[in-house]
């Protein structure tokens, strides 16, 4: 293979790099705010003076960096936390270098065992697909789309043999991939573990292969990945990728990672209101993190804003949140209906309304677990039963404790879920 042939390509240049033939030991330690940017929050980097390395070339040579990001459209909805590994590309499209966001049609069909105990449930391919047009339309306000270049890794792989295939697995070992812990737990806690999953993490280092890049950013729980990504390259002659690896972010309850299924999340989809104050919610011992790995404040910007009071650093971070995912003004809006509702202890001035058909009654009540989901207010009938039960449900300021209670519907009514969400119901 190409990493053991004294005439590879790599080889050569790495021999070369050792010797100072390309750069000098001197130019390593570089000051450069744009590399601090890019370097900021990360928890890994395979290897540091690699990326030095490349990084330096690349002024030399005016040639960009390739860094590319890997997703699979499991979920169209994302959040802050999806967003981190997003925000590191943007800061290498500020820094002049190019975007290579890969689309895994392919990938999301097989499905990441990365971080999971059991095999997760795999996706059709129009799902994956269907699900990749939301979550672009998302991604664009990170990225710079026009300076991205996305790839589908479906173009590579429907384009393989099974021969192909085989040979692809023929690229590593059982016993390497039993070193990944998801796996040795498993294997040892006598948990089955499918043979489609050991293709997963070649599959995403075959993708580095086919876009011939330079960085690989992904979460912590990729590492595994993308070091595997820096083999495959070797043995294709490749000069190998440098693995970036970014901290998974902390929820609001400032204890578990940050998703949906554990109400933590602050979405980038979610309404500017409701942003604003789930930020307002996050433990002030998670203010840098979030302003390092969530906002596009600068290092130097970051360390002001902390410098104030916790309760003006968070007003801070939730209008810069508001800011990126909608605009200017409507953090301002978010800000005011904030203080209005939760410091006035008022409600709010517009509230959406939601229209109750007459056919949904029954002597003019409703089951208000219907209620509420039909309304938005909550996602499952669960979640709504969980509110109740909890105490944070109010209609017309009165707090509603049976969640099996069939309620009378009047036109104007106001329900209240939590401390941010509202609906006014009407009657059709």
């Amino acid at each position: 293979m190409g990493s053991d042939s004294s005439g590879s390509p790599w080889i050569r240049q790495a021999q070369g790099l050792i010797a100072g033939e390309l750069m000098s030991e001197e130019k390593l330690n570089l000051a450069d705010p744009a590399f601090d940017e890019v370097t900021r929050g990360v928890v890994t980097i395979d290897t540091r003076e690699e990326l030095k390395k490349k990084w330096i070339r690349s002024r030399e040579e005016d040639r960009p960096l390739r860094v590319k990001l890997g997703v699979d459209p499991t979920n169209p909805q994302l959040h802050i936390g999806h967003a981190v590994p997003l925000r590191k590309l943007r800061q290498f499209q500020d820094a002049g270098h190019v975007a290579v966001l890969i689309i895994g049609d392919y990938t999301a069909c097989v499905g990441d065992p990365s971080g999971k105990d059991k095999t997760r449930p795999t996706l059709t391919h129009d799902a994956c697909r269907e699900n990749a047009q939301d979550y672009l339309k998302q991604a664009w306000k990170i990225l710079d789309q026009e300076r991205t270049e996305l790839r589908w890794n479906g173009d590579w792989f429907r384009e393989m043999s099974f021969l192909d295939v085989i040979a692809l697995c023929g690229r590593t070992t059982v016993a390497r991939q039993l070193e990944r812990d998801d796996f040795s737990k498993r294997y040892s806690g006598g948990h089955p573990i499918s043979v489609h999953e050991f293709i997963y993490p070649l599959m995403q280092a075959w993708d580095s292969v086919q876009v011939e890049a330079d960085i690989e950013v992904g979460g912590t729980d990729q590492t595994f990945n993308l070091l595997l990504g820096r083999d495959l390259m070797r043995q294709e002659g490749l000069e190998p990728q440098v693995c970036m690896t970014t901290p998974l972010l902390v929820g609001t309850d400032g204890s578990m990672k940050m998703s949906k299924s554990y109400g933590n999340s602050i979405g980038i989809s979610d309404p500017p209101e409701e942003i604003y104050g789930k930020t307002m919610s996050v433990p002030d011992e998670q203010m840098r993190e979030y302003f390092t790995l969530a906002s596009d404040l600068s290092l130097s910007e970051i360390d002001q804003v902390l410098a104030a009071s916790p309760r003006e650093a968070k007003g801070n971070l939730a209008r810069t949140l508001v800011r990126l995912y909608h605009d200017e003004e409507q953090s301002l809006a978010a800000e005011a209906h904030f203080l209005r509702v939760f410091s006035q202890k008022a409600m709010p001035e517009v509230i959406e309304e939601y229209t109750v058909s007459p056919a949904d009654l029954e002597d003019g009540k409703i089951w208000v677990v219907k209620l509420i989901v039909d309304s938005g207010l909550a996602v499952k009938n669960n979640e709504a039963r969980r509110n109740i039960e909890g105490g944070g449900v109010r209609i017309d300021e009165q707090r509603l404790e049976d969640h099996g209670s069939q309620i009378e519907v009047r036109d104007g009514m106001v329900i209240q879920v939590g401390k941010r969400k509202f609906r006014r119901i009407r009657v059709g």
